[in-house]
């Protein structure tokens, strides 16, 4: 995938490793709270001390990234009942850690870029299941909750915390 394919505004480093393309969903209910899964451990726990957050992943060669998003909701949460609200305005960019580069990355990328986008959920709590993903899909959490959107940077690992305050202020207008 070509910068030109992914938008204008996609953050290239001047040197060192470059960025996974990835988006990021914010889905809110009729309430205007936010949709936040725990990250699942691989037992269907979890033992993260910031385990919580929204649907994330990577835009694949070729997508756009509201596609993406559709399809990382979807994969995530098997939600399909939504509205597209409306697309972050930029990329938001994040480094990881040092020790998350070498031990679980392979060295491939410094961090993500993402492209966020809100959409309102318009199904019954009923239709989120993330234990049993559809297609095959692994689980990537274990459990999930509404949330207010102000809450959501003290629940992310804190090397992200700087996206999603970026991202709860840019749709703050959406969310109660």
């Amino acid at each position: 995938m070509t910068k030109f394919e992914l938008g204008p505004g996609f953050p290239e480093p001047e040197e060192g490793l470059p960025y996974r393309p990835c988006v990021g969903i914010m889905l809110i209910n009729s309430a205007g709270k936010v949709w936040v899964g725990s990250r699942d451990d691989g037992a269907r726990t979890s033992n993260y001390k910031y385990s919580w957050q929204m649907p994330q992943g990577g835009i694949d060669k070729g997508e756009a990234p509201e596609v993406a998003a559709r399809r990382e909701l979807y994969e995530e949460t098997s939600v399909k009942s939504v509205t597209f609200l409306e697309e972050a305005p930029q990329w938001f960019a994040y480094d990881y850690p040092e020790e998350v580069v070498r031990t679980s990355r392979r060295g491939k990328h410094r961090g993500q870029a993402q492209r966020w986008v809100a959409y309102r959920f318009d199904g019954d709590d009923e239709e989120i299941n993330i234990l049993t993903p559809p297609d095959g899909h692994s689980a990537e959490f274990s459990a999930w909750r509404w949330e207010s959107a102000a809450q959501l940077p003290g629940l992310i690992v804190p090397f992200k915390r700087p996206v999603y305050k970026r991202v709860v202020a840019a749709f703050s207008h959406l969310t109660t």
